[in-house]
Order: structure tokens, then sequence, then C-alpha cells
């Protein structure tokens, strides 16, 4: 009885660990993990596991910005039953990132984002184990040449961060509850009159949809999107569109 109330505080209970095939992934890969489940003092019944692909995110209060925790997307594997003392199990498991997951593998002045998976146990009458396991997430081509774009026509990337929201456009919007906003500022006095542009990237299948915020300092804020089939991504085009966009 005592190892039991013991377990139910934590001390002696099931332990978690999700090990993933790779760390170093893109937006909408399929990735691969061993979910280890240890058992502990006790047999104790286990009614399912949780994966939650989380990020930070920004969030505009009353009384100010702040920053918590977000669900991107979510996975349950049920029936996993009784692990009894000294057991392992172990689950393989198989999904596919979020189109939408933030960017982390980025050169920016001040980099806010983070992406982590956090693996719980549902245990009855037991404070849940959990497991947290940190994504280094690169952008997928099209996103990337449109960062390089950016360097060529003389914008340097000066904060990177995840805001709560949507993005909405004429022909797409967002779907994961968050969007990530990358912060240029220009090297040198604009010819143009921007003083910031900030990109937001919708990732599809097939193409990847940027909406693009500009503050000129004669008109204000303005909004322009682009979208950028994979299949036709191209540097030099891509930085003829964008100059005459920002023109």
């Amino acid at each position: 009885m005592f190892k039991k109330i013991l377990a139910s505080v934590g001390i002696g209970a099931a332990k978690v660990d999700t090990i993933l095939e790779t760390e170093h992934l893109q937006p909408g890969q399929l990735f691969n993990a061993q979910i280890v489940i240890t058992a502990g003092n006790v047999s104790q019944e286990i009614s399912g596991l949780d994966l939650l692909l989380m990020t930070r995110v920004k969030v505009a209060g009353d009384d100010g910005d702040y920053f918590t925790n977000h669900v991107i997307d979510q996975w349950r594997i049920t029936e996993i039953g009784t692990i009894e003392p000294g057991e392992v199990k172990s689950i393989p498991f198989e999904a596919r990132l979020h189109s939408e997951t933030p960017i982390t593998e980025i050169n920016a002045g001040y980099n806010q984002s983070h992406v982590w998976l956090e693996t719980g146990l549902d245990i009855d009458l037991a404070l849940d184990p959990t497991d947290k396991d940190h994504l280094h997430i690169y952008p997928n081509e099209a996103v990337k040449t449109c960062m390089q774009a950016m360097e060529k026509l003389g914008f340097s990337l000066a904060k990177a961060d995840v805001e709560k929201g949507h993005l909405r456009a004429s022909t797409f919007q967002s779907v994961s509850g968050c969007y990530q906003e990358l912060e240029y500022k220009p090297n040198s006095r604009s010819l143009f009159g921007i003083q910031e542009i900030e990109l937001s990237f919708v990732p599809e299948a097939h193409k990847t949809h940027v909406l693009i915020e500009l503050d000129r300092a004669f008109k204000g804020d303005g909004y322009i999107d682009v979208t950028i089939e994979h299949d036709h991504v191209n540097l030099s085009q891509l930085c003829d569109q964008l100059e005459r966009l920002f023109a």
C-alpha cells in the first residue's frame, strides 16, 4: 500500500521516454519514434498516452503581451494496458509534423521560436509522467528561397517569434491557431520608404503562401501576399517579384 501511495505522487511510478529517429525536421515531414514506458515499483494501469506538438506563442493581453504554451497538433495512443514492476514497453510511432510548424533554425538577431514534442502518460490515480523533446525545424525550399531573396534585396532578419491567432488572405488561411512572424529591417535607407517587413508562411503540400506586412514611413502598414509553387522555386524570379510588390 505504501508503494502505491508513493506512486500516486510520482515516486517509483512508471516513466515515459520518446526516442526520436531524428530531431531535425521540416514542417509537414514524416517522423518516427519509439515510445518507451518503464514500469515503476508497483503495477499500474495506463489508460493511454498523448503526444503533443508544442510551441511558445505571444499573446496580446489587456496588460501587455505575454507568452504561453500552445498545442499545434496532438496524437493519442490507447489500449496500453497494465505495466508490471520491472516491465519495459516499447511502442513504435509514426506521424507527420503539422505543415504550419514554426521554423526554429533561422539566423535571426533575436529568435523566440521554439518547438518541442511532449509525451504524457495517462495513469489512474497518479501524477502524469511527461517527457519533453525539443525539435530543430528547418525551412522548406520555398521558405528558404524567400529568406534568401530578402537578403539579396537588402533586408536583414532582426527577429522571429510565434503569435497566437490565424492568418487570412483572399486565397488562403492558417489553421493551427498560431503563426510565425519573421521581422526584417532594411540594411540602409529604403527607396520605397519601407521601415520594416514581416513575413509569415502558410505551407501546403505543393505550395507555400506568404503573407507580407509592409510598414512604410508615409503610408503606414499594408498587406500583400504571394504564393510559391514548390516545383517552380527560383531565387532570381522571386527577387524580381518581391521587388515589384515592395515598390
